[in-house]
């Protein structure tokens, strides 16, 4: 039996689901209430932006959340990401210290 893989969770999906469609919120409110440009949530919202430090501090202030909560999303994303383009190249290619 084969283990199906989910695919990594982006901040965006998150932010999205978890916070702006269950209060209503619109992509254009959220970047008027915190001060940044519609696109930059868009591209968020859609995966293709990362969620940056100030974006992050923006966010926290505004839901009430951590600014630790959004960049540990965003860091989580990129490792899972990582790993899935590396595969098995990582064991590969890396020597365990002390290992021979």
């Amino acid at each position: 039996m084969t283990e199906d893989k989910l695919d990594p969770i982006h901040p965006g999906e998150i932010l999205l689901e978890e916070f702006m469609g269950p209060l209503g919120l619109s992509q254009y409110r959220v970047a008027k209430d915190i001060g940044v440009h519609p696109r930059r949530i868009n591209e968020i919202v859609h995966g293709k932006r990362s969620m940056t430090a100030d974006t992050a501090l923006r966010l926290s202030r505004y839901f009430g959340t951590s600014e630790r909560f959004w960049l540990n999303l965003q860091a989580r994303y990129d490792l899972e990401v990582e790993k899935d383009r590396l595969g098995d190249r990582l064991n590969q290619e890396v020597l365990v210290l002390g290992r021979s």
